[in-house]
């Protein structure tokens, strides 16, 4: 290993098994398994790792402290998806100069963005 990574997050709920499904559902991810207690959804080099905890209430107070960003090949199929989950929207879908975003709350209130990238802002975020 050459440096730091970030490779996982812990996203704790009263309800693992919900926020779980929520997730496989709206988002798709590459891989669903469980280890140990832990509900971990591989999305490419990233795990969210989904468990209970007696410390955390029903809905997140703060949602806006951690965001997940979750970069989409099809924004407009990934909100249509949440949609369908009777999902809530802090922010609809909208075009930002070619690139899609939309922010929606999942079952414990955390905010998620579904980001689509155009090929420009793809481009210029890996110039140096």
């Amino acid at each position: 290993m050459t440096g730091t990574s970030l490779n996982s997050m812990l996203l704790a709920s009263a309800d693992p098994d919900r926020l779980r499904s929520w997730y496989v559902a709206a988002l798709e991810p590459q891989e669903s398994t469980e280890m140990d207690q832990y509900r971990v959804l591989r999305f490419d080099a990233f795990n969210l790792m989904i468990d209970s905890r007696a410390d955390v209430g029903d809905k997140n107070p703060e949602p806006g402290r951690v965001i997940l960003n979750f970069e989409v090949p099809d924004a407009r199929a990934a909100v249509t998806r949440v949609d369908e989950l009777g999902g809530a929207w802090l922010a609809e879908i909208e075009d930002r100069d070619g690139s899609l975003f939309a922010t929606a709350i999942d079952p414990d209130g955390n905010y998620v963005q579904i980001i689509q990238l155009s090929e420009e802002h793809r481009a210029a975020m890996t110039q140096k």
